[in-house]
């Protein structure tokens, strides 16, 4: 049956970047915590997941059009609804993530006799992060939006690795240079090369294919910059230093666009079968 396409403004998939390069930030930064890695690595990182863990509400909020609106999702947890779980999410992952910065020294330890406290909120941070970097992959999976529900299989796990390109990529761009977000970031890479790879092999082949236009373009040149771009930059890095922060820009901005992308996608794929 025929059904209206998404409208959804700029504010959603502004947030589905937002909030998914601070869900990855967050388990960087409570894996980096339990590494025993460099305090300042693990501070960092929980800056700029309490950073994107601001922006996302107040990017929710304005698509909304009323505050109302996202506490009323609130009222009652419905683990049926992507929605809920993902409101619920936001509203956790932030009080974990402030807590972990609330009981750390400015140098990123923890404070005297916080140690436990602090592992807890780390500890929750990392498990509401995992949600937060997948579940808005999920949550366009389960619509019944054509595009999105033909890669609901896909677009977790690729919204997890691109997130996770970002968020190593803002964390380098903040002054870290820690060997260990350098691997993430090429892990990452790595991953959205061999999305791309299968994509464009499924829209050769006929399957999942996605409607042509701006929207698959979009998302093209997305997977290109989060992945193959970022990979090549990263391998450089040895030989060009300056590669490695222009790899996290590329991870960073190919994010962005390719979330603006499967919004489009979504929109042109309702249109086209609106008219069939």
């Amino acid at each position: 049956m025929p059904f209206k396409p998404p409208v959804w403004t700029w504010e959603v998939p502004a947030y589905l970047f937002a909030g998914g390069a601070a869900g990855a930030a967050a388990v960087i930064a409570g894996a980096a915590h339990f590494a025993h890695a460099d305090p300042g690595l693990v501070l960092t990182a929980r800056i700029v997941a309490a950073i994107g863990a601001v922006v996302s509400p107040v990017l929710l909020v304005s698509d909304l059009g009323r505050p109302q609106r996202f506490l009323y999702m609130l009222r009652v947890f419905k683990p049926q609804s992507t929605m809920s779980v993902g409101a619920w999410t936001l509203v956790v992952f932030t009080f974990a993530t402030f807590a972990a910065l609330a009981l750390a020294t400015p140098t990123g330890r923890a404070l005297t006799g916080s140690t436990a406290l602090t592992a807890a909120a780390d500890m929750l941070g990392i498990f509401t992060g995992l949600v937060l970097a997948t579940y808005t992959g999920v949550l366009l999976g389960a619509t019944a939006v054509p595009v999105w529900a033909a890669n609901a299989s896909y677009l977790p796990l690729h919204f997890a690795a691109s997130s996770l390109g970002a968020a190593a990529g803002m964390i380098e761009l903040a002054g870290r240079a820690d060997t260990a977000l350098h691997r993430i970031g090429l892990a990452a890479a790595l991953m959205e090369t061999v999305a791309l790879a299968v994509m464009e092999i499924d829209w050769r082949g006929g399957h999942q294919t996605l409607p042509s236009g701006v929207g698959r373009q979009m998302i093209r040149v997305g997977h290109v910059f989060t992945g193959l771009l970022a990979l090549v930059l990263r391998l450089a890095t040895a030989r060009w230093p300056a590669a490695r922060a222009l790899a996290g820009v590329a991870a960073i901005g190919g994010s962005l666009v390719n979330r603006m992308g499967w919004m489009a996608s979504g929109r042109a794929s309702a249109l086209q079968d609106r008219s069939q």
